[in-house]
């Protein structure tokens, strides 16, 4: 399994697009129309799992979590999912490790994630600092990790 960044000139670009608009997950098909409208500039990355030359998953790096306002944490590891074909091969802790280490060599301290999930963040170091009333989805916990 490789852990890939992937922008419009990568070969992986039109394969994540697809990939995401049948995702399972609502928020993951929300990564394709994001990616139509040209949103990865800049500070936004999407990374990818490949296995087989295949899609296993994804997540993104970005400044903006989605949160309401009064909470001024940045930058984001969202929109963090895993095939259910390649569930429990720890895709999802290799895709955090890339963003992470990404955030590493842009001379970050800290990285920040949002989930409904309780108890699965934390076993890859990420600590809880705050509930919120989510905007969109249903991800409601803020987790913080210092790099």
């Amino acid at each position: 399994m490789e852990i890939i960044l992937v922008n419009e000139n990568e070969p992986y670009w039109d394969k994540l697009m697809a990939f995401s608009s049948k995702c399972s997950w609502n928020p993951g098909k929300n990564l394709a129309t994001r990616m139509e409208n040209g949103d990865f500039k800049d500070d936004k990355q999407i990374f990818a799992a490949i296995e087989n030359d295949e899609i296993a998953g994804f997540c993104v790096f970005e400044e903006d979590g989605y949160i309401p306002p009064e909470y001024d944490y940045h930058p984001f590891i969202n929109l963090v999912f895993v095939d259910e074909s390649c569930r429990g091969k720890r895709v999802s802790e290799k895709l955090i490790e890339k963003a992470l280490s990404y955030g590493k060599e842009l001379g970050l301290t800290r990285v920040y994630l949002k989930s409904e999930h309780r108890g699965l963040y934390e076993k890859y170091g990420f600590k809880k600092i705050a509930d919120f009333k989510p905007i969109v989805g249903l991800a409601d916990q803020i987790f913080e990790k210092t790099l």
